[in-house]
């Protein structure tokens, strides 16, 4: 049985584990937790009514939240003469091509996002197996393979987030930490979750968004009443 710490356990005596909360009442819960010593994330993970069995229920995508989620992504980007100029005077941490892509065979994967000009698919189609299982190989349908390169690195930098359902048809995302006021998480929360209603696959029937629960980073989750 795994073994939960002491704040945890702390935090599963304020609540009903039974009961989904409105948003508002779910956010006051989070912030009655005992608090850790760093600023945690605040997470919200949602099961959907989707079958990862179909590839065209797959769901993935990326969202700019409207209050940011706290800190600056790391970025990195596959361009090169103009494009690469221009990503690395909006704060790209790493600008290359063919010599970026050795670099990350080579290990180097301590960044959050990958963005890539179409034109550089040539040298970033080979890393999938290492990208890939990390969720950051760069994609048209998350916007991390782009035209407009100059417009992606200042989004993502940012705080443009980056979704996809896993294998069970789940998502998990961090929304902001729990340093934001209510007001702000909520706006996050609210607006994550209209996205993803809004980009539901046409074949899936029935409940799409079947369970929410926020949670941050050492805490409890709280089951969300998502309904409507």
């Amino acid at each position: 049985m795994r073994r939960r710490g002491k704040r945890f356990l702390a935090g599963l005596k304020t609540f009903s584990r039974e009961k989904r909360y409105g948003l508002d009442e779910a956010i006051e819960v989070l912030a009655g937790f005992p608090k850790a010593k760093f600023d945690e994330t605040v997470e919200l993970s949602v099961r959907l009514g989707t079958d990862p069995g179909k590839t065209d229920q797959a769901v993935r995508g990326s969202v700019s939240l409207p209050k940011g989620i706290g800190k600056t992504k790391k970025v990195i980007v596959f361009a090169d003469g103009d494009v690469a100029r221009q990503a690395t005077e909006a704060g790209a941490a790493e600008v290359g091509a063919a010599d970026l892509a050795k670099k990350i065979e080579d290990g180097f994967v301590d960044f959050d996002v990958a963005i890539a000009h179409p034109s550089m698919m040539r040298f970033v189609g080979k890393l999938g197996k290492v990208l890939g299982p990390l969720g950051k190989m760069p994609s048209p349908k998350s916007g991390t393979v782009t035209d407009n390169v100059l417009a992606a690195v200042r989004e993502f930098r940012a705080g443009k987030i980056e979704f996809r359902s896993d294998v069970a048809g789940n998502v998990q995302v961090g929304l902001g930490k729990r340093s934001f006021a209510a007001v702000d998480l909520k706006a996050n929360i609210e607006y994550f979750l209209e996205h993803l209603r809004g980009i539901r696959p046409s074949s899936v029937k029935g409940e799409f968004i079947r369970k929410a629960t926020l949670s941050s980073t050492m805490s409890p989750g709280v089951a969300l009443d998502v309904k409507g």
